[in-house]
């Protein structure tokens, strides 16, 4: 089977800059493929070039098994798009705004099925303009729907909000995984790459540094486990291996790779009768694989 969108060695200069520098990506039917990575990584600027909105420097993007520069509108008709920054007309209600939208495609799906999959169901008859960031964005992502397309792509869905409206756009987007819809969904955020990505790539100075799973990511990028048993007695401060190391306010904290050892520190502790109060486990996660593989953190949550 030919995968949705097949980038291969695509480059984009803007000038001395290199937004994008000689990348390469496959994406399958049916899944959510995350780019992850910070501001200026080149992330926009990969999305607008498969959307045919750039044109690239060198390198080609075939969707469908076919080469786009967004000139084929049989392509297009397939393609729904939720821009970095997204704005609608204030004053139509929720329902008059995918109508809108939906007019500009020959291809429709059914307004009112649209409204139930992204919960607007209660928000249907509101104007845009009363509508709170959130759910802003959830109208966002129905309106990317409106011509019922294969292919979707998400810009930085969830930028600036809180993160009680930033998973409530995560639910409207996990829903078109349950419909088969193939998503390409940039972001800054580790935690939404987590949450819906089956596969991640990293992009870092317009490269990608990394591509997989989350789970195959950690596992070969990361630091593995954490544990911390805190509130120790100084007198049953014991040597338990795995590099273990002591804080002044009484912490012990040690570095494993590998979940087993944690229940091997837990009967060591017994056996040598070391009393803390509290323990703390804790896996390796994407912004550790970022800062292992470029040695910069993901900053800036509310920009871009």
């Amino acid at each position: 089977m030919k995968p949705v969108i097949d980038i291969r060695n695509l480059t984009k200069h803007y000038g001395d800059l290199i937004a994008v520098n000689d990348i390469s990506i496959s994406i399958n039917k049916g899944e959510i493929f995350a780019f992850l990575g910070p501001n200026g990584a080149g992330k926009t600027t990969t999305v607008e070039i498969c959307e045919g909105i750039r044109k690239p420097t060198s390198g080609s993007v075939h969707i469908f098994g076919r080469e786009f520069s967004g000139r084929s509108k049989s392509i297009r008709e397939r393609i729904g798009v939720l821009p970095q920054e997204y704005r609608s007309f204030e004053r139509l209600t929720v329902k008059e705004t995918l109508k809108y939208y939906a007019s500009f495609y020959r291809r429709n799906r059914d307004i009112d099925e649209i409204i139930k999959l992204m919960d607007l169901d209660d928000k249907r008859d509101e104007l845009y303009k009363n509508l709170s960031g959130g759910l802003k964005q959830r109208v966002g992502v129905a309106m990317a729907l409106v011509n019922d397309p294969d292919l979707v792509f998400l810009d930085e869905p969830t930028t600036g909000l809180d993160p009680r409206a930033r998973r409530g756009v995560w639910k409207a987007i996990s829903a078109l995984r349950s419909e088969g819809k193939t998503i390409f969904l940039t972001t800054h955020y580790m935690e939404e790459a987590e949450y819906l990505a089956d596969r991640v790539a990293i992009i870092h100075n317009g490269r990608i540094v990394a591509e997989g799973s989350t789970h195959d990511l950690i596992l070969q990028n990361g630091d593995g486990y954490t544990v911390k048993l805190h509130g120790c007695d100084k007198k049953h401060m014991v040597s338990l291996g795995w590099k273990a190391k002591v804080a002044k306010n009484n912490t012990v904290t040690l570095h494993v790779e590998n979940p087993n050892d944690i229940t091997r520190i837990l009967s060591k502790v017994v056996k040598e009768g070391m009393i803390f109060e509290s323990m703390e486990v804790r896996r390796a996660n994407l912004e550790e694989v970022f800062l292992n593989l470029t040695g910069e953190t993901l900053e800036g949550e509310d920009a871009e």
